[in-house]
């Protein structure tokens, strides 16, 4: 039976269900949903700061990498070192948040989801993220990133009204 956490801001909620040994399935599927939030946290940090190497360490060699600035996904962790190697120094963020973080895990696989809005001079940029996570050799690495704006500036396809 497939294990999910979900992590909804402050509260942690799992599925629970029948197992055996000393450690629950949902117990461990906690701490994974923990440390994989632990390493996205960290990396922002660093990344308010200037310091994109967070997320370099934080992606696996495999990582791909979806962006609205860039007409192609990246593939591979030198071609993401290349991109975040021309803005290295150059984000300066007044605060940021991660808001409404769900993490699902299954097995080795997480799927970290959640609405990210940046806060600098005044301006708030607000952004729909999804990180693919994978463990190995017991440590979660980013293997895909997904950045979406919420509210493009473009014209909506079809002229809808979302």
């Amino acid at each position: 039976m497939t294990r999910f956490a979900v992590l909804p801001l402050l509260f942690l909620c799992a599925e629970t269900g029948e197992g055996g040994g000393s450690e629950s399935p949902a117990t461990q599927a906690d701490k994974d949903a923990q440390a994989i939030l632990a390493v996205e946290r960290a990396a922002f940090e660093r990344w308010a700061k200037g310091d994109l190497e967070g997320f370099l360490e934080a992606s696996d060699p495999e990582v791909d990498y979806f962006d609205p600035f860039l007409e192609t996904r990246l593939v591979g962790l030198p071609a993401l070192r290349a991109l975040y190697s021309k803005m290295q120094g150059k984000v300066q963020v007044d605060r940021w948040e991660m808001i409404n973080p769900r993490v699902m895990v299954s097995g080795d696989m997480g799927v970290l989801t959640f609405n990210f809005a940046s806060h600098t001079k005044g301006q708030t940029v607000r952004w729909n993220t999804t990180e693919v996570y994978r463990r190995k050799n017991g440590q979660w690495k980013i293997v895909h990133t997904h950045w979406a704006l919420t509210k493009p500036e473009l014209l909506k396809p079809f002229d809808l009204d979302f």
